[in-house]
């Protein structure tokens, strides 16, 4: 049922009755996808950018950490020239997964161009404002409409021009549209902000492991005094007493069971037992006398695929076990502390060393374990490793705590850009906002 004061648009939803819904290439002046030019034409001394999908991004905003090619002036203004882009344009990935990612063209360049992956948009300023179309195309509403209307095969993902120029557009009043705008500018500020603090917070905490975890900075023990003693050097093997994996073999799943953990159920502090699949009781009992399930003060590692992306300490007991793809190591605890050797595995430095010397397989790499406990580790005495330890959780907290807060922020901004965007909040226009038009 329609409420009063609303308009119905199949396939989009409920829109106020003074909003007007037109397709996109109404509201814009030009739409049209790029494409690929010869190597040759390809070039560096050049400043005309030649954009790709992995120049796009999905917060509006070219990817700055992506690399980017040049195109030749001749290509750009010859062949190319039907999709010289300018400052301002509104560029969209046609062609994924995933599909999505969206980025308005700032004034670093004059003017820019694209492959056949990505479709411009060229508003129309006295029908609509660009920013408001930016938020637009970026909300779910816009993306649940092209998404569902694309073409997939052999796992790829495609959007027409035709099916980009057809896509409906909410249009209010442009002093509303900018008002929504810049409303919802208000918040990509904010989410903004979070991102780089979460940046610089990880920056730190890398820079605060370089020195910890190599002695080259020395905390200071109980008594308030440096750590003065020397660091020893063990092999990973003689410190734990149990460098193993989890199961070889996979029991059949069951609907009500007990978990069964792989790497894709690791998250940084644990596992997501909502993406386990699992097995009965007779098959948890059997692997548990195997070894398989991990006690508290575990390490677990991932060890195949993702080699080293996730490694955690276990806090709690799980009742569960785990699969081969995960390593498990049992620290002795009168010589290392799992929390300072967990750290240890997630230096930048670390992962690389294990992914290029201790490893094997030409399709999914593995961890070779009888390698890998082979592995030298310098250590300070245990008091100095759990304050080290006890250092880095604290910058791991924060980091949490700050993508918790992009998290939320980035929900209730979808949240309110549903509500703005199909009139069900109506925001109050100033008489500014009057005269601006």
């Amino acid at each position: 049922m329609v409420p009063n004061g609303f308009q119905h648009i199949n396939g989009l939803g409920n829109f106020p009755s003074d909003w007007q819904v037109k397709s996109a290439d109404c509201v814009t002046t030009k739409i049209t996808k790029g494409t690929t030019p010869p190597k040759s034409e390809i070039v560096q001394d050049s400043n005309i950018p030649f954009l790709r999908v992995n120049n796009l991004s999905f917060n509006g905003r070219l990817n700055s950490s992506s690399e980017m090619l040049f195109v030749s002036s001749d290509a750009h203004e010859g062949f190319l020239a039907r999709s010289i882009a300018y400052p301002d344009d509104i560029l969209m990935n046609i062609v994924g997964p995933p599909l999505g990612k969206i980025s308005m063209l700032d004034k670093q360049y004059d003017s820019y161009n694209m492959n056949q992956a990505i479709v411009i948009y060229r508003t129309s300023p006295e029908h609509i404002d660009k920013y408001y179309f930016l938020k637009f195309l970026t909300s779910e509403l816009a993306q649940q409409w092209l998404q569902s209307r694309s073409k997939k095969t052999s796992g790829q993902q495609n959007l027409t021009i035709q099916l980009c120029k057809e896509l409906p557009v909410p249009v209010p009043p442009l002093p509303e549209q900018r008002k929504i705008a810049k409303i919802l500018s208000t918040w990509d500020k904010a989410i903004s902000t979070t991102e780089r603090l979460i940046d610089n917070s990880k920056q730190q905490k890398k820079a605060l492991m370089q020195q910890l975890l190599t002695g080259k900075k020395r905390l200071l023990d109980d008594s308030g005094r440096a750590f003065k003693e020397e660091w020893e050097e063990v092999k990973l093997g003689d410190a734990c007493s149990k460098v193993t994996d989890g199961a070889h073999h996979s029991p059949q799943s069951v609907e009500v069971g007990y978990p069964m953990f792989s790497v894709k159920d690791m998250r940084p502090t644990g596992f997501a037992e909502n993406t386990a699949r699992h097995i009965s009781e007779g098959d948890f009992k059997a692997l548990e006398k195997q070894n398989c399930k991990p006690e508290i003060n575990d390490i677990l590692i991932a060890k195949d695929g993702s080699i080293l992306k996730y490694c955690f300490v276990v806090k709690e007991e799980i009742q569960g076990v785990i699969l081969s793809s995960i390593a498990l190591l049992r620290p002795k605890l009168n010589i290392i502390s799992p929390h300072f050797i967990a750290q240890y595995f997630s230096q930048d430095s670390v992962k690389f060393f294990v992914g290029k010397a201790l490893t094997s397989g030409s399709g999914v790499p593995r961890i070779i374990l009888k390698d890998f406990k082979g592995i030298h580790i310098r250590i300070p005495s245990l008091c100095e490793q759990q304050k080290i330890a006890t250092v880095l959780a604290n910058a791991d907290q924060e980091i949490e705590l700050l993508e918790q807060q992009h998290a939320d922020l980035k929900q209730e901004k979808k949240a309110l850009m549903q509500q703005l965007l199909t009139g069900k909040r109506r925001v109050k226009v100033e008489q500014t906002d009057l005269k601006a038009n």
